[in-house]
């Protein structure tokens, strides 16, 4: 229970202290290009998602087309 307590207070003091930084110019710039590079990292995990989906596709098409020309061959 102790443990929660002090990651509730971390993030707590976390959203405080980010807060008071982006009422800064330096603060908004530093929080603006970690945006930029969390969009980035989602839309690279994203993309190579779709990828790997596209690929588990392709195999499951060709073991089907595999299987039905085994079956009438």
């Amino acid at each position: 229970m102790g443990k929660l307590f002090w990651l509730i207070t971390g993030v707590a003091v976390g959203f405080v202290g980010a807060h008071f930084v982006n009422q800064t110019t330096e603060g908004r710039r530093f929080f603006t290009r970690v945006n930029r590079g969390m969009d980035e990292l989602g839309r690279a995990f994203a993309s190579g998602y779709r990828e790997a989906d596209a690929d588990d596709e392709a195999e499951a098409d060709a073991a089907a087309l595999s299987a039905a020309i085994r079956e009438r061959g």
